[in-house]
């Protein structure tokens, strides 16, 4: 019998892997946090497929996702970032994950960690949504929409409300696996 799993994710097997294992777990390292604003801002206007197929050279071109030592990048980077077939070669995001390293130190120092500041807006456990079928995802929300607003004012770019919306799905804010999902009862179970 075939597993059954959120439509989004059975049409390649990096999706697969991604949905299986990560999309939708509690997210509660720093570090992590750093990655996945990066790299759903290089998202916007591509699949997720082609940027998890590029994870690893962002990894490698990002110094491993440490906003403190993309925070020190400057031109000399962001010409090495633009010669480097690996990533998505789009001066504003480049900018965008150097800018945002800063900005997201900046909240660390403010709150202590990025992770307590973010998990604050959920009341410190994840939403549970009710996805029956694949139309039934939302492309922003309220929440979206609010915390896009203070990540803003934070200082941090190309986090727009949608934006906003599928890292809270990634990062586990949400629980959005369909309902039918075998992910749904696991992930709804983690904090």
């Amino acid at each position: 019998m075939k597993t059954k799993r959120c439509t989004w994710a059975d049409s390649h097997p990096l999706l697969i892997a991604y949905h299986d294992e990560e999309w939708g777990v509690p997210v509660h390292d720093d570090r992590q946090w750093y990655e996945k604003i990066v790299l759903d801002g290089a998202q916007a206007g591509l699949s997720w497929l082609t940027i998890l197929k590029k994870r690893d050279a962002y990894r490698e071109a990002f110094a491993n996702f440490q906003p403190a030592a993309v925070a020190g990048f400057g031109a000399r980077d962001v010409t090495r970032l633009m010669a480097n077939a690996g990533i998505v070669r789009n001066r504003l995001k480049i900018q965008s994950a150097i800018n945002n390293a800063r900005a997201f130190l900046a909240i660390q120092q403010e709150h202590g960690s990025f992770d307590h500041y973010i998990w604050r807006a959920v009341g410190g456990r994840p939403l549970q949504s009710r996805v029956l079928r694949h139309g039934d995802w939302p492309a922003r929300t309220a929440l979206s929409d609010e915390i896009s607003r203070e990540l803003k004012r934070c200082g941090l770019t190309f986090v727009g409300t949608t934006i906003v919306y599928a890292f809270m799905q990634a990062a586990g804010l949400v629980n959005d696996h369909m309902t039918g999902c075998f992910r749904r009862a696991v992930v709804a179970r983690m904090r």
